[in-house]
């Protein structure tokens, strides 16, 4: 399978389980963790697991987080089943970030404007790539200037 979800028991104390026992999962967070290959075949899984991880975890557990740290070729396939789920999260009122988005994941995201809809976050234990970087300064465009001669015509 290439997707399952993350619980507390297996990854030991941490935020999921700061809360109190697993037993509460309405305070902890919906987390899906992708394999590293997601064809198009996947996807209705993927997004009947993340339906039922949300009504798990509750609404007031915050958006559906999505791990793709394991991700290593990201493509259409990938980007289609992240859009999917996205759209599978809104219908559920529910909101969808992404965990671990290397660099590669990060730019097919933005090339195909789906970065505006699927956020990424560096959560606690995500080990993303800090988005985007600092522009670089420049000198404004001088203005144009032109010689003018009497006599020239205007325009």
């Amino acid at each position: 399978m290439t997707a399952h979800d993350e619980t507390p028991s297996r990854h030991g104390p941490g935020p999921e389980a700061a809360d109190g026992p697993a037993g509460r999962a309405g305070s902890a967070p919906a987390v899906l963790v992708l394999g590293p290959a997601v064809g198009r075949a996947d996807v209705p899984g993927m997004c009947a697991r993340l339906s039922t991880l949300a009504a798990r975890h509750g609404p007031e557990a915050g958006p559906v987080v999505v791990d793709v740290s394991a991700v290593r070729a990201p493509d259409l396939a990938v980007l289609e089943a992240l859009a999917r789920l996205g759209l599978t999260a809104r219908r559920l009122g529910r909101g969808l970030l992404l965990r671990g988005a290397g660099g590669e994941l990060r730019a097919l995201l933005a090339r195909s404007g789906l970065d505006t809809v699927l956020p990424t976050a560096d959560l606690p234990g995500g080990g993303g790539v800090e988005p985007g970087g600092e522009t670089e300064e420049r000198k404004e465009p001088g203005g144009v200037q032109e010689g003018v001669e009497r006599g020239d015509p205007a325009g």
